[in-house]
């Protein structure tokens, strides 16, 4: 799977509208990063479209880097469009839809999801840098 290449020092909000949280990380984060909330601990974790439905529910986008038990910022998805944008630092293809990808925390093009592997949409490319976060989990696996 080809996950888009981040570059952790270029990601930022893409609008003074994308709604934000400061959250207590379970495990070391980096920007950029799709990351689900456990509900056991209430920290927040790197997504994994292989590891389980509950893994693939994306809840946010971190916006800052953290250790284990460290607070980030991130950014949290929108039900209206355009409100929620992020620069992932990342080259996107307008256009196109990006989903939770099997490789923990990544984000790869929705076309790139193989059988067996959980479909979480996490977005639309806006633009050759945002991404327009607005999830869509499917709660299944691709057949």
């Amino acid at each position: 799977m080809a996950d888009i290449t981040v570059t952790a020092a270029n990601v930022a909000l893409g609008a003074s509208t994308t709604p934000t949280q400061i959250v207590q990380y379970g495990e070391a984060v980096t920007q950029g990063q799709s990351l689900y909330r456990l509900a056991a601990d209430g920290k927040w974790y790197r997504t994994d479209a292989n590891d389980g439905v509950a893994k693939a529910v994306v809840g946010a986008i971190a916006l800052t880097p953290g250790a284990t038990n460290a607070f980030g910022l991130v950014a949290l998805p929108s039900s209206v469009p355009g409100q929620s944008l992020v620069n992932l630092g990342a080259t996107l293809a307008v256009g196109t839809v990006y989903a939770v990808s099997p490789n923990v925390g990544g984000i790869a093009p929705i076309d790139d999801v193989l059988s067996t592997q959980f479909v979480t949409v996490i977005g639309i490319a806006t633009t050759t840098a945002l991404l327009d976060f607005q999830p869509s989990v499917s709660n299944t696996a691709k057949a």
